[in-house]
């Protein structure tokens, strides 16, 4: 497995790392089996980077993993320390999982530690960010909480979700930020205009998620998918006329894909791959055919003729629809 390091002050990881929500939740039912035989399939072929939040199923998701991690085909092959467990915290749901807040006040920084330590069964967390910027509390107060608890010996490093480049600044002033975990696809570009550029200024790594926006440009999704009863159909770029520009998109990228004798996906994780060493895109996959098909983009060197080929199949800004719905978009602290 490649490696690449989380920021300057930062671990090295794996080139790809694994978000692992869908395995709980959002994407609709999951197999447990499944998924726990992903989990240790990723390890096996060298994925170090585990990412979750501790909303992901109102806990379930970090569970999961605890059970994944303690199980005996797992022990017998590996330590606690050979993965790095990246947990988002923050946003507050209730037991019919609707969204109703975020708290990132330094009260519920801790008591939010404490059971996420206790449901993933492990005594540190390798990065624990909040996945939002809380607009109630100073990003500096968070920060400083977490960084108690990485003085304290729970936390490791410092990340951020989804936040601005002033937001960047104030947090790198309290403690180093490894890294800006934030949606970055080829159909999702917006960091690359301030973000990206304050990142390497201030020497902070980009984890990207939705690298295939969520399944969108993955090459599997179809019309009749949308017809599903997950968030994706509430999804501006999932809906009506939107969904069939994006699709047309991707029939582009299709035949760039071809020629070099790779699958959409492959084609769209390795660009995200080749816009920087400081970028570790995590795959959603929650099946092992799936994570097969992703892990083999590292094998897909993108010359710059292919990335030009890319850029005319999908050119920049051509989506059609925006990456959340307008209540959620306003929320974000990076659309700032």
């Amino acid at each position: 497995m490649l490696q690449r390091m989380l920021g300057a002050k930062g671990p090295a990881t794996s080139a790809l790392g694994l978000g692992c929500m869908g395995m709980s939740d959002m994407y609709g039912p999951s197999d447990r089996a499944e998924s726990i035989a992903t989990l240790h399939a990723a390890v096996d072929a060298g994925v170090v980077l585990l990412d979750t939040g501790d909303f992901y199923g109102m806990g379930h998701n970090e569970m999961l993993i605890g059970d994944a991690l303690a199980d005996a085909g797992f022990t017998r092959a590996h330590k606690r320390d050979d993965v790095q467990i990246s947990v988002k915290f923050g946003a507050q749901r209730d037991p019919a999982g609707n969204w109703i807040g975020f708290d990132a006040r330094p009260s519920a920084v801790k008591t939010a530690l404490s059971y996420t330590l206790r449901r993933l069964r492990v005594d540190h967390i390798d990065i624990y960010r909040p996945a939002r910027l809380d607009p109630n509390v100073p990003i500096e107060d968070t920060v400083g909480a977490i960084a108690d608890m990485v003085k304290a010996g729970y936390v490791r490093h410092i990340g951020l979700s989804e936040v601005g480049s002033d937001t960047l600044r104030r947090a790198a002033v309290v403690h180093p930020i490894i890294d800006l975990q934030i949606e970055y696809s080829l159909i999702s570009r917006g960091l690359e205009r301030d973000i990206l550029p304050t990142c390497r200024e201030l020497g902070i790594g980009i984890t990207a998620y939705g690298v295939l926006s969520r399944g969108l440009i993955s090459g599997h999704w179809t019309k009749d998918k949308g017809k599903g009863a997950d968030f994706r159909a509430h999804s501006p770029r999932f809906q009506g006329e939107n969904l069939d520009h994006n699709l047309a998109l991707v029939e582009e990228l299709r035949r760039v894909a071809a020629e070099k004798g790779a699958t959409v996906a492959q084609i769209a994780i390795a660009w995200v791959l080749a816009q920087g060493q400081d970028i570790v895109p995590l795959i959603g996959a929650r099946r092992r055919d799936r994570l097969a098909e992703s892990l083999g983009a590292l094998d897909v060197i993108l010359t710059a003729d292919d990335l030009a080929a890319i850029e005319r199949a999908v050119p920049k800004d051509s989506a059609a629809g925006d990456r959340y719905n307008a209540h959620a978009m306003a929320s974000l602290d990076s659309e700032r």
